[in-house]
């Protein structure tokens, strides 16, 4: 392949922390390109693409197809629907944005500031990320792209909408909430494209997908184009019913993962977890490195451990604020962060490079979770190693893993000088607020009022109301004991102290 050029960027922010400029010098680089050994299909110059994008082309470092972008543009350019199954980094965002950008360019100029095209995405960094591969793609076109997701600020993204765009590229929540709110109309669009939709069945998003798709033009007045991990009955089933008649693509990995990337596995004890992993950091000759847990607390604690270790590490994770996030995913690039540590939110759709090792504190539950952890590393034809730590607790996900990878995981055994100390010494974890006050602090901040039930009674005792005059107004009002009922007092008569009480009853008594 000839000389690698790629697109580069500087996340600059905003006055909300939006990250959408780009940057043509050298710095922090995004690499748009999948692995050169990958790519041993035709010339991209050998389709009948606009000049604009053959540009594009060589400026992202393509000169060859992959097997998912050859058999793609041979449909999607004749204007044709695809179903394609191809995994994380073989080329497939590639193929549908140049699909996208050829057919907006041959249409001409359209009229109005409704979009022309819609792509979809499960996450907010997968979204960043096509975004971003766009601008490079697309960057000799007139054409103008929006990227909108929850975390970043609505009203400038309300804004770009108002104004005129070309492509939006978002997150399904987000789309809604501006479809809702007017900001956001699609009976213009002319190409769909859904990404990752086997992550959208399993991060819930199938309903408010459905309720987008239903509000596009028919398919057949549409080109629509739908990649997945899987193309199972759900996908398929989803395919059909709001695609025309498409193309299904199956292109399987020769491998399931890339042989550059050096595997193997520690069988270790909980309470020997840590110290073998620091050890781990000062016997391995590592550069950028990226630790997963499989949940937030994990997370957290791990980060702080490190931290106090001396190692310079973040941690993050599905419920960071969305700004926060973007700033440790630049600082990651740009190489001012060494270690980035966490859950399955990182695994997918995010193209760091130069990550020479990703150490799998907690084993994933999900075995293709390993493969798309493992393929942080060993990027464009670049070594990597992959280390995983199997405790009492997830060893039992070690045999599925092997079984799917079809070859069983290097063990290494380990002795007591691999062990250091934990010098942070005890962590302490971020007190989680009863869900009831986390919610009301939620809509305050949101100033939400959410509608009162009809027949609610005014002065009801519950979580949070102001006249349930209890310290903790979840705990239950006192019962009275069955009996006598207590005697009222009359108006300025003062309570009697306990002993004046007690006095009286043994007089009664007597």
């Amino acid at each position: 392949m000839g000389k690698r050029i790629f697109g580069y960027f500087e996340q600059k922010e905003a006055k909300a922390g939006e990250v959408l400029e780009r940057d043509p010098s050298p710095g922090s680089g995004l690499q748009c390109r999948p692995p050169a050994a990958a790519a041993s299909g035709p010339l991209f110059t050998s389709f009948d693409l606009p000049k604009a994008i053959l540009l594009g082309i060589q400026d992202a470092g393509f000169e060859r197809c992959t097997p998912i972008q050859e058999r793609c543009l041979t449909l999607s350019l004749k204007g044709r629907d695809v179903a394609g199954q191809a995994q994380t980094g073989t080329g497939k965002t590639a193929a549908f944005l140049i699909t996208v950008l050829d057919r907006l360019i041959r249409s001409g100029p359209k009229s109005g500031t409704n979009p022309s095209a819609l792509i979809v995405a499960p996450t907010r960094e997968l979204a960043l990320q096509i975004y971003e591969d766009a601008k490079v793609l697309g960057g000799h076109t007139p054409l103008r792209m929006t990227a909108v997701f929850g975390g970043v600020d609505y009203e400038k993204q309300a804004r770009q909408l108002k104004e005129g765009t070309d492509i939006v590229i978002g997150t399904p929540g987000r789309l809604i909430d501006f479809l809702k709110q007017k900001v956001l109309v699609l009976n213009s669009v002319q190409v769909l494209v859904i990404d990752e939709a086997d992550r959208m069945f399993d991060m819930g998003f199938i309903k408010d997908l459905r309720y987008l798709l239903r509000r596009l033009p028919p398919y057949d007045k549409r080109q629509s184009m739908l990649f997945s991990a899987t193309l199972n009955y759900r996908v398929l089933e989803l395919a059909y019913e709001h695609m025309n008649a498409p193309e299904e693509i199956y292109i399987e990995p020769q491998e399931r993962t890339v042989d550059t990337v050096e595997q193997c596995v520690f069988h270790v004890g909980l309470e020997q977890k840590l110290p073998l992993l620091l050890g781990l950091l000062k016997r391995e000759n590592w550069e950028r490195l990226l630790i997963f847990c499989n949940t937030k607390a994990g997370v957290e604690f791990l980060a702080a451990k490190l931290r106090g270790n001396g190692y310079p590490a973040e941690g993050i994770t599905g419920d960071l604020p969305q700004r926060k996030r973007l700033r440790l995913m630049e600082r990651f690039k740009s190489g001012e962060l060494k270690i980035l540590v966490a859950t399955d939110v990182a695994s997918r759709g995010i193209h760091v490079e130069d990550i020479t090792h990703v150490i799998n504190y907690d084993l994933p539950q999900d075995r293709e979770d390993y493969v798309h952890r493992i393929g942080r590393t060993a990027r464009a034809g670049k070594t990597g190693k992959a280390i995983s730590l199997a405790d009492e607790r997830n060893v039992w996900y070690l045999e599925p893993i092997e079984n799917f990878l079809g070859k069983k995981i290097p063990v290494v055994w380990f002795g007591e000088d691999w062990l250091e100390q934990d010098k942070a010494g005890r962590v302490r974890m971020p007190r989680k607020e009863p869900y009831a006050q986390a919610r009301q602090k939620k809509e305050r901040r949101s100033g939400s009022d959410r509608p009162k039930m009809m027949g609610a009674k005014k002065h009801e005792s519950g979580p949070g109301r102001p006249d349930s005059g209890r310290e903790n107004p979840q705990e239950s009002p006192p019962v009275r004991s069955k009996g006598k009922k207590p005697r009222k007092r009359r108006a300025g008569q003062k309570e009697p102290s306990t002993v004046q009480a007690a006095a009286s009853r043994e007089a009664g008594a007597s």
